[in-house]
């Protein structure tokens, strides 16, 4: 039976504390958001849908005066499983303004790789085949800052999570039937720590695609990129309205030290480098060209592969697809191809395909195969595994 569902927005503290009261006596809930951020740095969280067997509802953060605390609470009930879909953002915007990842989780798109539905199966898809039902997308596009939202608005916001209820249902039957409740949780892991949705300054530079080893365009870049993020987040503005990543490259490369000269960089802007934020960056500069040893970024290791070892990673490609398709599990949640290089240069390569359970399905065989106690062979359409002698 689906749950009621109710178009008017909970938009005062009495109703939503009686919501998250009658929500918390449930094993486990649905939860999705709507939000928008492409003009700030943090996400302005618009509505939270929520949805249990009985009823689903949306919540109005954006009312004046409404007391977020329920909400809260039940997110960090241990006794109530929140299931989300594709969890990253959304939990992200909760552990801003909580401090706290909502817990136990579920994730239905992690679950799904796990179930063989593919790499990062869509939504849609999901509810198509675990569901038996249609997503209505004629709302996609709305803008849910603004207020106030038609009923038509409402449901397709509420579709997102009374069809995951369903899905969720369907997708730990399937765990269960496969003995893959320990792969989820492995996944899990990662979303469920509260490190990964804090983002230190001095980190952001590792998003930067950099192809330079020299330590002082390292440490300039990561300096550059460090005020970027705290000018985003004091400004709350996205990082690129603030420089984009192409200026910090070429800041990094030609390490200006006086502001004719950065005003003549190709990536920055006048106005920017004779105003207050030029002095700030040249500041960053010289702190860039000065850090200490080991505070210098060190990029990762660049996998240069012995002569010959190209076609054995062209092998454990094939072995990787043949395994996967035989166990029903998404490539991309096993092995990268950056993991198959590693493995084809080193038996104790530091990679997850060679740990837990990718080992178990993968990790093994690939290493039998470098090693010749494994060969595959075309089998009419298939690839077939034969243990050497």
């Amino acid at each position: 039976m689906s749950p009621q569902r109710i178009a008017e927005l909970i938009d005062d503290s009495e109703t939503l504390a009686a919501f998250c009261s009658q929500l918390s006596a449930s094993p486990y809930i649905t939860i999705d958001t709507e939000f928008i951020r492409d003009r700030t740095y943090w996400p302005r969280l618009c509505l939270v849908q929520l949805a249990n067997h009985d009823i689903a509802r949306a919540v109005d953060p954006l009312a004046e005066g409404l007391d977020l605390s329920p909400l809260a609470e039940l997110l960090a009930n241990q006794n109530v499983i929140k299931v989300f879909h594709a969890a990253r953002q959304d939990v992200e915007i909760f552990v801003q303004q909580n401090d706290v990842v909502p817990s136990p989780m579920f994730d239905t798109q992690i679950a799904a790789m796990v179930c063989g539905f593919g790499d990062s199966v869509g939504y849609d898809r999901l509810v198509e085949k675990l569901a038996g039902a249609r997503v209505d997308k004629g709302s996609r596009f709305t803008d849910w800052s603004r207020r106030p939202l038609s009923d038509k608005q409402i449901g397709y916001a509420l579709d997102d999570v009374t069809h995951l209820l369903s899905v969720y249902e369907a997708l730990c039957r399937q765990l269960e039937e496969s003995d893959r409740a320990h792969w989820l949780a492995e996944e899990m892991a990662v979303l469920t720590n509260t490190a990964t949705y804090i983002q230190s300054p001095e980190d952001v530079w590792r998003r930067l695609k950099i192809r330079s080893r020299n330590p002082q365009y390292l440490g300039v870049a990561k300096e550059i990129a460090a005020w970027r993020e705290r000018e985003a987040q004091r400004r709350n503005m996205p990082r690129g309205h603030i420089l984009k990543d192409e200026a910090i490259q070429e800041i990094a490369a030609e390490m200006p030290e006086r502001v004719e000269t950065l005003a003549r960089l190709r990536a920055v802007s006048k106005g920017l480098a004779e105003g207050p934020a030029g002095e700030e960056i040249l500041a960053a500069v010289h702190r860039g060209q000065n850090l200490p040893r080991d505070e210098v970024p060190k990029p990762a290791a660049q996998i240069i592969l012995p002569r010959g070892l190209g076609p054995l990673v062209d092998l454990l490609k094939v072995l990787l697809k043949t395994k996967c398709e035989a166990n029903d599990v998404a490539q991309k949640l096993v092995a990268t191809v950056s993991d198959l290089e590693r493995i084809a240069a080193d038996d104790d390569a530091d990679v997850a395909a060679l740990r837990g359970w990718r080992r178990e399905i993968f990790g093994n065989d690939a290493l039998d195969l470098k090693h010749g106690r494994l060969a595959m062979t075309a089998k009419g359409k298939r690839v077939e595994l034969i243990p050497t002698p």
